[in-house]
């Protein structure tokens, strides 16, 4: 049986262990206004080495499970691991989470955490793409909930404008 999805402990634990990552997916929707449900964390981490041991010492340490599979199918989570993968879906002892090392429309790594906005969400301080970033992510997407982000994210970006012109 899953664990309960409790995305605030999960973020908290990965960014207590030094990971490097951008959060991704419904969570950053929701950050920046819309009001899509989700049930699970997508995050894109730094490719780098050392990020990648910190991340995969996070995940062994939350119990993590490749999620879908019915076969007891080993997974090792390290960093040797994790440089190997473009999307890895997860089990966790908080709960469902994915990560994806390279999103379809996402910039590099770096100038995606650059553009990206630091946001307190409970314990942890974390990094969530930016507006313009999700935008390209979920146009390249062909999921039909990806076409009603693309239409959230466009309404959150004109209120945006609307609201800096009055500053």
């Amino acid at each position: 049986m899953p664990a309960e999805f409790r995305p605030r402990q999960l973020l908290a634990h990965l960014t207590a262990g030094g990971a490097d990552f951008v959060v991704i997916g419904g969570i950053a929707l929701t950050v920046h206004g819309s009001d899509r449900n989700t049930f699970d964390l997508d995050i894109c981490p730094s490719q780098h080495p050392d990020n990648l041991d910190v991340l995969g010492k996070a995940l062994t340490a939350l119990d993590a499970r490749l999620r879908g599979i019915e076969e007891d199918v080993p997974f090792v989570a390290d960093g040797r691991s994790l440089a190997g993968i473009e999307i890895l879906c997860l089990d966790t002892s908080l709960g469902p989470l994915d990560v994806l090392s390279r999103p379809s429309g996402c910039p590099p790594y770096n100038q995606l955490r650059r553009r990206a906005k630091r946001v307190d969400i409970g314990p942890a301080a974390v990094m969530i793409a930016s507006v313009d970033d999700l935008l390209e992510m979920k146009r390249t997407a062909t999921r039909e909930k990806d076409k009603l982000d693309v239409e959230a994210l466009e309404a959150i970006k004109r209120l945006e404008r609307r609201l800096d012109r009055k500053r």
